[in-house]
């Protein structure tokens, strides 16, 4: 990843890259692991201090079934092709998925006529083993199921991943096969010269590229515009959660849906990756990109909606509350297209759900589009797709940990008591370059259990310290203006 502190690498002034990706979030990530497969100068450029810091770090982390869009649409076709991908990936890249299916539940027999058009529809799209259910097999499938339910819809083929480990891990894959990561390059104005464009970050860095990748999820329409391009604008919209202990006896085994609106998917209940479960999100219109408050209103409503699923929903079992903001634009399908205007800029934009389940099957469609622009693309042949994998002292029986603490004795001081996580975890991914207190939160899982950070973040800012050689002072949340400790230590 980025080897200096605070996410400001050195990237070289006046760089040419053959292609320039705006943007390191699931959509720009998976594009840079795509293209490092090829003989290809790419540099990925991130306005963020580390990668999956925007859009990406917080959505739902579903892999969707295939089933909720018009098979008319981009982003279906994407989507069935990205979802049967993540089995070879989570082998090659090693973050958590689990392919645990999805139900959406009726509590009507209103409702249930619309479970007959989404499985008419997932049918249409191809989506594997979708099966109508009755009363009986949605508790079959589901034991903690609302008694109001009436039947439903399976998608085994559906599940959920920890969506930043796999952005980091991406990245991590695509830099080792010679991608340049750059962050902190905010992208403020650029100028076409000859057959190059020159790319100008806020804090005086350059780059050039042959060709760009517009991938910036809330601000693709800005970049859009400071090309010359196509005129569109994102609108956000919020999402907020609720995520629940791992310990709730809410937990399902499944990713649970209601029947869908015209806006939204709805309210959801899902057993995430890695073991807690997260409940929302709402979908409210916001016009501010950066507006990410959480209020008591929406997230009672959050409540009440996952009780009608699930009553086992309680509010002593919440941890936290937060917020997400989807990059939506007015047609409701991916902007995936050669730019007509911008001679080799490639649109990537309004990549809402399920983009993240869309993400790889995006890339080689970005990939494909580059060469129909002109980009020639010759395999290497010595990518190698795999990443290292680093130890979890959770996941070891006391005798395979002996061996583990034999190798590296600071496996055995636990960290994060919360989640289980040693030094020597936290120790990994600073040396990854993830030097925020988040990037660590969101690369370990240390600071994400019940106490949220409250007994290990004094703990992960002095292992900072130690490895980096940064100041207490200098050490931020998830950038600059976010400094934790300030004054005198």
């Amino acid at each position: 990843m980025h080897s200096t502190p605070n996410g400001s690498p050195g990237t070289p002034a006046g760089h040419t890259a053959d292609v320039a990706i705006i943007g390191a979030g699931v959509s720009g990530s998976c594009v840079a692991r795509r293209l490092s497969a090829y003989e290809l100068d790419v540099i990925l450029l991130e306005r963020e201090v580390d990668v999956c810091f925007g859009v990406s770090k917080a959505n739902s982390g579903i892999i969707h079934g295939g089933f909720h869009h018009s098979p008319d649409y981009l982003k279906t076709r994407l989507e069935l092709q990205g979802n049967l991908m993540f089995d070879r990936l989570q082998r090659e890249l090693d973050f958590p998925f689990s392919r645990c299916g999805i139900l959406v539940v009726a509590l009507s027999h209103e409702e249930m006529k619309y479970i007959d058009h989404l499985y008419t529809q997932g049918v249409a799209n191809g989506a594997i083993g979708i099966e109508m259910c009755s009363r009986e097999r949605m508790f079959e499938l589901e034991p903690k199921l609302t008694t109001d339910c009436v039947g439903g819809l399976f998608a085994p083929g559906g599940g959920v991943i920890e969506p930043y480990r796999f952005v980091f891990s991406v990245v991590e894959s695509a830099c080792k096969n010679g991608v340049r990561l750059a962050t902190g390059f905010d992208v403020t104005h650029v100028k076409r010269d000859n057959d190059l464009y020159l790319l100008h970050s806020a804090d005086g860095r350059t780059v050039r590229a042959r060709y760009v990748v517009n991938a910036a999820g809330l601000y693709a329409d800005t970049v859009s515009r400071l090309f010359g391009a196509e005129e569109f604008a994102i609108r956000p919209r919020k999402g907020q959660y609720y995520l629940l202990d791992r310990m709730t006896r809410a937990a399902p085994q499944r990713v649970l849906f209601p029947v869908p609106t015209h806006v939204s998917k709805g309210m959801l209940v899902i057993p995430t990756a890695e073991g807690t479960v997260l409940i929302g999100p709402t979908a409210e219109e916001v016009e501010d990109k950066t507006e990410l408050s959480t209020d008591a209103e929406h997230l009672s409503d959050i409540l009440d909606q996952a009780r009608k699923m699930v009553p086992a929903v309680s509010q002593t079992d919440i941890i936290t509350a937060f917020s997400g903001l989807r990059p939506a634009l007015d047609d409701p399908d991916f902007f995936i297209a050669v730019s007509q205007r911008a001679p080799g800029l490639i649109q990537v934009a309004g990549i809402q759900s399920p983009g993240l389940t869309a993400a790889p099957a995006i890339a080689e469609y970005v990939k494909d589009l580059l060469k129909q622009a002109g980009c020639r693309l010759t395999e290497k042949s010595d990518w190698d797709p795999f990443v290292t994998r680093v130890p979890r002292i959770r996941d070891f029986t006391p005798f395979e940990a002996d061996e583990l603490l034999r190798q590296d004795p600071s496996y055995g001081n636990l960290v994060c008591r919360c989640e289980k996580i040693s030094e020597a975890e936290i120790v990994a991914a600073i040396r990854r370059g993830h030097d925020t207190l988040d990037g660590i939160k969101y690369f370990t899982r240390a600071q994400m259990g019940r106490c949220q950070g409250g007994f290990c973040t004094y703990k992960i800012i002095k292992l900072i310290m130690r490895e980096t050689g940064m100041r207490f002072d200098q050490i931020t949340k998830r950038g600059p203006g976010s400094a934790v400790l300030t004054g005198r230590l």
